[in-house]
């Protein structure tokens, strides 16, 4: 099966496109981002205008009990702290 994960570098920001993914793979793919790489805060993971698929992304952050998160734009959440 082909990996659909989507992640960019570029302007000082790591990005996670879930534009794709499957509701089953959200926890999963959130999770692995979002430690793989904290070094490199701030992470973005864009969602789009799913409702479903932002709880999903919430949940695995709130899991991992992240520090400062924000949606400033609808549909694309910012951790800035861990």
């Amino acid at each position: 099966m082909k990996e659909k994960l989507m992640v960019k570098r570029s302007d000082g920001l790591t990005k996670l496109d879930l534009h794709g993914v499957r509701h089953y793979e959200v926890d999963r793919l959130v999770e692995n981002f979002i430690l793989m790489n904290q070094d490199l805060l701030p992470l973005t993971i864009v969602c789009g205008n799913s409702q479903r698929m932002i709880d999903l992304a919430y949940t695995a952050i709130n899991r991992i009990e992240c520090r400062e998160v924000a949606m400033d734009r609808y549909g694309v959440i910012s951790i800035r702290s861990l």
